[in-house]
């Protein structure tokens, strides 16, 4: 365990510019060098996150820290989590800000993802020493540093009254750029993202909106794994059954009895013929449901 003050010229610029909201001190775990807090982007998002919010934050996380993004999020589970295994997959960088105490991991079931984390030069950060347990009040503050340390937020899938709008309004108060990512009107989970874009917060569809904020390219340095590799030439070929079938996962997410119907072919060949686009790599499956990125 290290920690920083804020005076010390190694503090983290943006976080100090936030003025009167600053912590004081900051504990710290993991690696503190410079290139963490060059082109810090905050994600944050529902804890119960939909197999659309995990879809959308694998690609479009991925896709950012690969490019060189440092990902900053809260390690609670659902969207933070996610966006953190993201940034770790594609060997890129990642913050967990902890509502706690710096030497108490929460939540204590991720202590896998914690340590990951630390082993893959990351850091772990908090304002609070020791093992203090979360409170209420702690989840707020420890949201004004997530936005604090970063030149943008990104919201993906947030209720009317979620956290992550707490996350967006520091942002909006530290003169931060906001994204959010659109849901369907449908979903209680989409509220909130669907509301910051109606009050001007900017949409996102792809990683590049965010990248041409960042003045970044989806080029990958030598350290960085592309989240996808282009298919084979046997990945390319399917017949035209499967053609059909990724058509209509292409669309939306659909479970086997309804792409049976959809397509008209009978239960039992479809998973075969599920299981081996799984193979191939075209179709995934979230539970009872398949999709295609």
């Amino acid at each position: 365990m290290n920690i920083v003050s804020i005076e010390d010229s190694k503090y983290p610029k943006l976080l100090k510019g936030i003025g009167k909201d600053a912590p004081k001190q900051l504990y710290y775990k993991g690696n503190r060098g410079e290139e963490m807090f060059e082109n810090c982007l905050a994600v944050v998002g529902s804890r119960q996150m939909t197999s659309y919010g995990r879809r959308v934050v694998e690609q479009i996380v991925g896709e950012l820290a690969a490019a060189g993004i440092t990902i900053v999020s809260g390690f609670m589970y659902g969207v933070d989590a996610t966006a953190h295994k993201a940034a770790l997959r594609v060997g890129g960088r990642t913050i967990a800000v902890m509502p706690c105490g710096i030497e108490r991991i929460h939540p204590e079931y991720q202590q896998d993802l914690y340590v990951e984390i630390l082993n893959n030069n990351g850091l772990v950060v908090s304002e609070y020493e020791g093992d203090l347990a979360p409170a209420l009040w702690t989840y707020p503050k420890r949201n004004r540093i997530v936005a604090g340390l970063s030149k943008a937020a990104l919201i993906v899938e947030a209720g009317e009254k979620s956290g992550s709008l707490i996350t967006a309004e520091y942002a909006r108060k530290y003169e931060r750029k906001v994204f959010a990512v659109p849901g369907p009107i449908t979903s209680e989970n989409s509220k909130g993202t669907n509301w910051l874009i109606k009050e001007g917060a900017t949409m996102v569809s792809s990683a590049k909106d965010i990248l041409e904020y960042y003045g970044s390219s989806p080029a990958f340095s030598s350290r960085f794994i592309p989240l996808k590799r282009e298919p084979n030439a046997a990945q390319k070929t399917h017949s035209s059954l499967e053609q059909q079938i990724i058509e209509q996962l292409r669309r939306e997410s659909l479970d086997v009895d309804t792409i049976s119907r959809s397509c008209g072919i009978p239960a039992a060949k479809l998973g075969t013929i599920l299981s081996l686009l799984q193979l191939k790599g075209l179709v995934q499956q979230e539970g009872n449901k398949y999709y295609v990125d």
